[in-house]
């Protein structure tokens, strides 16, 4: 193999070789194979095969063999989190890198977190950070998404960060999201009926429905009844009978299992495992699919990251089916050729 590394990388069974060879060998045999892609780093980065060897070297070479590849990136971080690849490769170098380089890698991630949240693969950067970074990283860019809320909650990608956000912020930031998102309008008019009956915005009814408790869900829940009867006027389907689903298990789990009984007659509804759907980074046989996004919704195209941390996945099959299906796509080990990892038609949606 010596001698031959950049082009093993970028090669479709030579990528595995080589990540299985960076797992076992030892650590100067590891550096002097991550050596012969140095000047390299960014070629194989967006090389379908490539960054796969990227992300490996990332996670198991040590630190001071690899800074190479860390230097590479200084600059290049907005232009690299909103690239297909490149996003997997930020997230693996957020989790595995030395403070300090972690700590530069943030600091790019934030003078451009307004334009990555609602970007179709900076969005997994962006939840990644909201999931796993350190309390001031998160608060930092959940208040952005806090500026521009309802705007983001509508959106195709940046919806998933909106619920990440809700999942993750601290309490008086899920207590300003709940009162942007049920404080009427100059004109008198909730968010509320818009958001359910949106394709997106209704997912993030969803997730706050399923984090709130006690008497601040049953004030929420007081609050979208009513738009339930308007919304019936419509044919939102499976999107409407999650949250009355949702509503109805308030209601049970406080005793008032009769209020929405009808509902519960006359609708189709998704159940709590359709709503939590998460594909597994590996099928039976070890080949490697598209990773989990845990619990994040999935309005998009599968994509991003390669391991099994929160956010790095293909967000689930609840949106998915809202515009088109998607194909499964090899992520840890390498992809099976695929020109582009999962990807909808590009024609069709973008996030800009």
């Amino acid at each position: 193999m010596k001698g031959h590394i950049l082009a093993l990388s970028t090669q479709m069974y030579g990528c595995r070789v080589v990540q299985k060879a960076l797992e076992h060998i030892l650590t100067d045999q590891q550096a002097s194979m991550v050596k012969e892609l140095e000047n390299h780093v960014l070629k194989c980065v967006k090389d379908q095969n490539g960054n796969h060897v990227i992300q490996k070297a990332v996670e198991r070479v040590p630190s001071v063999h690899i800074q190479f590849i860390i230097n590479a990136f200084k600059g290049q971080v907005h232009r690299l989190a909103a690239h297909p690849y490149g996003c997997r490769v930020i997230q693996r170098m957020l989790e595995h890198c030395t403070e300090p380089d972690r700590r530069a890698i943030l600091e790019e991630l934030h003078a451009c977190s307004t334009s990555l949240i609602p970007d179709q693969f900076g969005n997994y950067v962006i939840q990644h950070v909201i999931g796993n970074g350190e309390e001031h990283d998160k608060a930092r860019i959940i208040s952005i998404v806090i500026s521009q809320l309802l705007v983001f909650s509508k959106h195709k990608f940046a919806s998933n960060v909106v619920e990440k956000s809700i999942e993750f912020g601290a309490d008086d930031q899920r207590a300003e999201i709940l009162r942007q998102l049920t404080t009427p309008n100059d004109r008198g008019e909730s968010p509320l009926l818009g958001l359910m009956r949106d394709q997106y915005g209704n997912y993030v009814i969803q997730k706050v429905l399923g984090q709130l408790n006690g008497l601040e869900r049953e004030a929420l829940v007081k609050k979208i009844e009513p738009q339930l009867t308007q919304l019936k006027k419509f044919s939102y389907g499976k999107q409407i009978a999650a949250i009355e689903k949702l509503i109805y298990d308030s209601h049970t789990t406080d005793g008032h299992s009769d209020s929405l009984s009808t509902h519960r007659k006359t609708s189709s509804r998704l159940s709590l495992s359709e709503l939590n759907t998460s594909p597994s980074s590996t099928d039976d046989s070890g080949t490697p699919t598209s990773p989990s996004l845990g619990t994040q919704s999935s309005r998009s195209s599968s994509l991003p990251s390669t391991t099994t941390s929160d956010v790095e996945g293909p967000m689930d099959q609840r949106k998915q089916n809202i515009v088109f299906s998607t194909v499964t796509t090899p992520m840890s080990e390498c992809n099976e050729g695929l020109q582009v990892p999962a990807l909808e038609n590009p024609d069709l949606k973008f996030a800009h």
